[in-house]
């Protein structure tokens, strides 16, 4: 079979400790970005832009940094639509008090103002952990969006409470705004889903990833070898709201172009969030594209199936894809508690010990 590591030799330690070991998977790497970064830009429209590429790449970038700090730390959380408020709203004021900043450094600089809040909510995670944590970081989410509602200057004092995003262009492009081609918004996203997923995998195989890791697994052992659960943890919380807040402001800036906090970031927000890196699966990046893909796509295609196919009135639509998604994901827990990703690697590895697999 052609799934083998037989003939792929390793004469180093990088090519030993690569993403890809297997040359087909390689291989099958490359296609899925040359087919993206090549193909996809010059087919996509609006309808395939705003319901099914561009959702997908922000929530697989908000998935990651959920991801980060659950699936790798081992913290729990749910204030990830509060997170993304504020990316959106920072972005916001950057593009309103700076108009001649270039966007993408909108979005970055929104990720830091994001970090920097995660940090500052991430402190009860040095006293509390488990559930109690997880309703420190519920508080945080009505807090944010309470907050943004209440205090006008966040919204420049607009009587509508709504904020919409400047047009801004990248390389004379506009990228947000109503003059925003489809193909735009699909580019900026894909480039910022490349840059921080590639920093994601190194991050999470390096030393800080480690001592992310040993926290999860056990933070009293992992204090005892010298893990410091202030750096770890506060890192955790940080790069994870930094990536939480490139996706609320790609989420705001580039593909709703106006939001209003209460309906844009809600804490069904939040749950959406979890539910992806809990069907994905918990400690992969692998597994926060696959749970985004599926919370994403599937429901698009049962929509697409039940109005556009089988011509069900649409509230009737509407109420049976809730179930059918709620059974799925009941369904993907208690067949493979580990998420999509883990079911994934057993295909692998049944692969490679084709036709003897155990």
């Amino acid at each position: 079979m052609f799934y083998r590591e037989a003939g792929d030799f390793k004469t180093s330690y990088a090519e030993d400790a690569q993403t890809f070991p297997i040359k087909f998977d390689r291989y099958r790497y490359y296609f899925v970005m040359a087919v993206g970064l090549a193909i996809l830009p010059f087919a996509v429209n609006d309808y395939w832009a705003n319901a099914v590429f561009v959702p997908f790449l922000i929530w697989s970038i908000a998935a990651i940094g959920l991801n980060i700090l659950v699936g790798y730390c081992g913290q729990v959380s749910l204030g990830t639509g509060g997170f993304m408020a504020v990316g959106a709203y920072a972005a916001y004021k950057l593009m309103t008090s700076f108009p001649d900043l270039n966007i993408v450094f909108v979005v970055i600089l929104a990720g830091f103002v994001t970090a920097a809040v995660g940090v500052l909510f991430g402190l009860p995670s040095l006293r509390i952990k488990g559930f109690y944590l997880a309703v420190a970081t519920l508080a945080a989410q009505f807090f944010l969006v309470w907050l943004f509602n209440r205090v006008p200057w966040f919204y420049n004092y607009s009587a509508s409470g709504q904020i919409s995003a400047p047009e801004r262009t990248v390389f004379g492009f506009p990228v947000t705004g109503a003059a925003t081609a489809p193909w735009a918004q699909y580019a900026i996203c894909l480039g910022f889903v490349v840059v921080l997923a590639w920093v994601a995998r190194n991050l999470t195989r390096g030393t800080l990833g480690r001592t992310w890791m040993a926290i999860r697994d056990m933070d009293i052992a992992a204090e005892i070898i010298g893990v410091n659960p202030l750096k770890a943890k506060l890192s955790a919380f940080a790069v994870s709201s930094f990536f939480i807040g490139v996706a609320g402001a790609l989420f705001f800036a580039v593909y709703l172009g106006a939001v209003e906090v209460g309906e844009a970031f809600g804490i069904q927000k939040s749950f959406l969030a979890l539910f992806m890196i809990i069907i994905g699966g918990l400690g992969s990046i692998f597994g926060a594209f696959a749970g985004a893909a599926f919370m994403v796509l599937f429901p698009v295609l049962l929509k697409n199936v039940l109005v556009g196919g089988l011509g069900w009135p649409t509230d009737l639509a509407a109420h049976l894809e809730l179930m059918i998604v709620g059974g799925l994901i009941i369904f993907v827990l208690i067949a493979e508690p580990h998420g999509i990703a883990a079911l994934w690697r057993t295909i692998k590895e049944k692969l490679r010990l084709w036709p003897f697999p155990h």
